[in-house]
This record gives structure tokens, sequence and C-alpha cells, in this order.
């Protein structure tokens, strides 16, 4: 293993800055989110990173609105996941960011057939807006604008085996990241726009009966704080992450989820990302959660790893190196 031999020396130097960070899953719909749009890490102009993230996740109790319970014809709800990510600088300060994952689900007893096939595709712009520096400390504002959309025709009215909601999403972001000697503390809040979805049935009901096949999705709202160690070659964190359901309604007992549920989740995790010093377009990443509180959800414990390479589409000259958050 060597240094890639097109690299300046500053480029070899950032390339550990290809990290993507701990996934989280939406338990119950076994739908992956990519977190690198919540993050404080930048790519360099015109550096590239692509990679792969293999997730699974699996719960056997769940709330049923706030009732946390067990159910014996679904035994252990499972999801497996492979993802395709990559991010592109297109300034220093500008970065665009797109996931697809292909999802599994499986339940472990009962009739229900699990499900599987690629998701929703995502597109994220995150931009460094303003900086402030006073000695060693460091304090950085982002903007982030998403977009996702499914990729396939996936059955949505099949929780908790669904493989996504099927929803478009707009979504507007903004993070604040200290740094300082290595230490971090990274907080994010977002607002995350859906759109209705269509079912395969004339008529349903949530608290009403509705003669329509489509389905008025309520929006979502999600908060995350990250903090640890932040270092030329290693990236450690502890995380805890929210997704609260601005509207949607509870599930009767007994009765299956359905797509516009009031779905809330906390989880905790803790995440290792690690560049090869030896050969620094390489890196990997491995990470768990778990969720700790929820409502119409999965009690779910989740586990990812990943590989990722980092590369330049040109040359750059070697002072393109320091304005990124994670520089000691």
């Amino acid at each position: 293993m060597h240094h890639h031999p097109n690299l300046p020396a500053a480029g070899r130097k950032i390339n550990r800055l290809c990290l993507l960070t701990l996934t989280l899953f939406f338990i119950t719909t076994a739908e992956i989110n990519a977190q690198t749009e919540t993050d404080a890490i930048m790519m360099n102009k015109t550096q590239f990173c692509a990679g792969f993230v293999y997730g699974y996740s699996s719960w056997d109790h769940y709330w049923e609105g706030t009732l946390k319970r067990n159910n014996l014809n679904l035994g252990t709800v499972s999801a497996k996941s492979l993802a395709f990510m990559a991010n592109y600088g297109i300034t220093n300060k500008l970065n665009v960011m797109v996931s697809a994952p292909q999802i599994w689900t499986k339940a472990s007893a009962g009739t229900l057939r699990g499900m599987e096939g690629l998701q929703d595709f995502s597109l994220h712009v995150k931009w460094k807006a303003h900086t402030l520096q006073t000695g060693k400390n460091k304090l950085s504002f982002f903007l982030v604008g998403g977009f996702s959309t499914p990729i396939s025709n996936y059955v949505v009215d099949h929780l908790p085996l669904s493989i996504g909601l099927g929803t478009t999403n707009l979504t507007g972001r903004g993070i604040v990241d200290y740094f300082r000697n290595h230490f971090f503390a990274t907080a994010s809040a977002a607002f995350v726009y859906r759109s209705n979805v269509t079912i395969d049935r004339t008529s349903y009901y949530d608290t009403e009966l509705h003669s329509s096949q489509e389905i008025k999705m309520p929006h979502v709202a999600n908060y995350l704080f990250r903090t640890g160690y932040r270092g030329k070659y290693l990236i450690a964190e502890a995380m805890i992450g929210n997704n609260t359901t601005l509207g949607g309604f509870d599930m009767t007992r007994n009765n299956m989820p359905f797509p516009s549920n009031r779905m809330n989740a906390t989880q905790v995790g803790l995440g290792i990302k690690y560049t090869l010093p030896v050969h620094t377009n390489l890196s990997f990443l491995a990470g768990a959660s778990h969720t700790i509180a929820g409502r119409n959800m999965g009690q779910a414990t989740s586990y990812n790893g990943g590989i990722f390479y980092a590369f330049y589409f040109r040359k750059q000259p070697g002072k393109n190196d320091n304005n990124l958050s994670n520089q000691p």
C-alpha cells in the first residue's frame, strides 16, 4: 500500500475527510438514511469520495403507540441494507452528496413475507456558510438542502416489512460545529417536507374513513448531536438523535402499522472512522446504535460497516488544504 502518485502532499493529508458517518435506520420501515449531510466534514474542491455501507438492524419489541410490547406473529423483524454513497467537492465550501440503498426485510415468525428492492435516491448539497476562529477555538456554520425520492415502485402499505414509505422529501438543515484540539461537538436540526403517497386500495381508515387511495403524510423534524475525537486518521464519536413526526396517529391495538402513523424514535450510538496512514485514499467505518425511546416504532439495535475511496478528478495545487473543520 502506498500514497496515490497523482495526489499532492496536501491532497494526501485531507483524504482522511472521506468519511461517512454512523447510519441510522427508521426501524419500522427499514429506511436507511445516510448521515453525511449531518456532519461538519467537507471535501476539498474536485475531491471525490465513494463507497459502500452495509447495515443490519433488528427488533423483537416495539412501541404500539406508547405501549411497549412484543408480537409472536412477527418474532424478530430485521432489515439488511447495502448503500452506495458518494460525495464531491464542487468548491472547498460547497459539497454535493448522493446515496441509494438496496434493502432486504424479514420477519422470523408469522405469515408476513419480507420484501427487497432499491429504496430511495437522495441528493444533498452542503454549504459551509461561515467560520469564526479565536485561537484554537473554531466555530463553523453549515446549511444543507436535500431531496429524496423512490427509485423503484415498492409497496408502502406493508409495514413493518415495507422497504420505505414512498414519499418524495425536501429537507432543510442547519448545523453548528465546535472544534478545539481534536475535540468536536456538532449539533444539527432539520425539517423534512414529505409528499403524500398512494396505496393499492380505494379506501382506508386512520382515525376516520377515507374514500381515497391517497394518504396525507405528516412532515418530520430531526435533531442530532454528536461529539468526540476528530484527528488526522481517526474519528471516534458518540451521538444521540431524534426523529419526531409532526402529526399522524397511533397504531391501534394488535393492528399493523400504517404509513401515516406518528413514528418517533430517539437513538444513541457510537461510530468510528479510520483512514490508513500508509494509503490515505482508503478509509473504513463501523458503528452501532440502539433505540432508547419510541412511538409506533421498533426498539432496534443496528450495526454497520463501510469502505470508501477518495481521489481528485484533477490535480490540485498543494496550498489547497486548510479550510476544513477537522484539521488539527
